[in-house]
């Protein structure tokens, strides 16, 4: 909102309103604002949760530190989102959108986190939202941000000019221009980055390319599947990964800082040139947005280190997840997810070869058997008496390692 008022006053010639133009100005003021809304909003819902008495109910795992946490406030996630919306509203560009499906993903899949923790929370029900309504609502999600990619105008890329132009373009102007590097015409285009690889583009329609002429029409029978996949999975793992005080908030920090950097290159013709990635434009415009998830994520673990002063709950685990998985799908930089997000999928996979192990075995020898001591990964641990925040503290160092490898690859193939 505020862009627009600046915007304004800059057509008026007010001095100084012109700074509202640079997207690293607007950026930075982003990440600032998430972090005094997380601060300062942040201790009064804990106390506002404390007085309604909205505190977390343990289950007896056999952790130690375990019954401590009973009682702690939970549903902080909502300081998260507040910290992500308010700013995202006052410093971008709202007609964009990238910035719209982003809005519409907090949103959405904080609203289904917050359904479960009330029912867990008010209703007294442990088991909260059932599995199978969220699962529905992330394929909601899912086909909302696949059919919008697919059908809306405003999503294409702009191609790379073959070698030969390029350098007949930069001879011909002294100035290097989007336009002496890049095709002038957009195009709507389902070609993703693919790390390692020296021509890191893959176009989902090849897949396709059996079905003859006209294949490239039919290629939402790919994209929109694998939107859905990849939404659902990275939420439910951010959603594993909320286990301990501060590890999903850190971990998921570390990601999205990554992204931010990811989306402020694609949205840059220079920097698209320079590291040979797609140009995509107005992508750029998404800094703005991963800064106040930035922001929001390390105000609140002004909180939520250990130990936790308040839990985020599904209403933040689920929203974070979503998040990372759409914002990586729109920069297409959704096969980057496997590396990038490691720790969640970790995770997700400790509890799927420990559930499978368990029922293969019993199965097969009438007791079921155990890989981990416990899943998810981080119970694991636990088990093997390391201090949570020890283990937190890990799996932030490896978070951060994960995601400079993940940079390093777009020059390493």
């Amino acid at each position: 909102m505020l862009y627009y008022l600046f915007d304004f006053l800059e057509k008026m010639d007010v001095p100084g309103a012109g700074v509202f133009q640079y997207i690293s100005f607007r950026a930075a003021m982003a990440v600032f604002t998430s972090l005094l809304i997380s601060l300062l909003f942040g201790k009064r819902l804990i106390r506002l949760l404390q007085k309604k008495q909205v505190g977390e109910t343990v289950r007896d795992l056999g952790l130690k530190g375990q019954n401590e946490k009973a009682g702690t406030p939970t549903m902080g996630g909502i300081i998260i989102l507040a910290a992500i919306v308010i700013p995202t509203l006052l410093f971008a560009k709202l007609d964009n959108i990238y910035v719209i499906l982003m809005l519409i993903t907090t949103l959405w899949l904080g609203a289904i986190g917050f359904i479960d923790d009330y029912i867990k929370v008010f209703k007294k029900n442990k088991e909260g939202l059932a599995g199978k309504f969220k699962i529905l609502g992330q394929i909601g999600l899912g086909l909302i941000i696949g059919l919008t990619m697919y059908f809306n105008d405003d999503i294409v890329i702009r191609e790379k000019l073959d070698q030969q132009t390029i350098v007949e373009n930069k001879e011909a102007n002294c100035r290097t221009e989007s336009n002496d590097i890049f095709k002038q015409e957009e195009e709507k285009s389902f070609k993703t980055t693919i790390p390692f690889v020296k021509k890191n583009q893959f176009d989902y329609s090849w897949l396709l390319s059996w079905m003859g002429d006209g294949y490239k029409k039919y290629t939402w029978i790919i994209f929109i599947p694998l939107v859905i996949v990849i939404v659902t999975a990275v939420s439910n793992g951010a959603n594993l990964t909320d286990g301990l005080d501060g590890l999903a908030t850190s971990t998921s920090a570390v990601i999205a800082a990554t992204l931010g950097v990811l989306a402020w290159v694609s949205g840059n013709f220079i920097f698209a040139d320079y590291l040979n990635i797609m140009y995509i434009p107005n992508s750029g415009e998404l800094a703005i947005f991963i800064s106040a998830f930035v922001g929001a994520t390390i105000g609140f673990l002004w909180y939520n280190s250990y130990p936790a002063q308040v839990f985020m709950g599904d209403t933040g685990s689920l929203a974070l997840g979503g998040i990372i998985a759409v914002f990586a799908i729109i920069i297409r930089k959704e096969l980057l997810i496997p590396l990038l997000c490691g720790i969640f999928l970790v995770e997700n996979l400790s509890v799927i070869i420990q559930v499978s192990y368990f029922k293969f075995t019993k199965k097969k020898y009438g007791e079921g058997r155990r890989i981990f001591l416990m899943s998810p990964l981080h119970h694991h641990y636990q088990k093997k008496g390391y201090h949570e925040a020890k283990i937190v503290q890990r799996f932030f160092i490896v978070g951060i390692m994960l995601a400079v490898l993940t940079i390093v690859t777009l020059k390493l193939r």
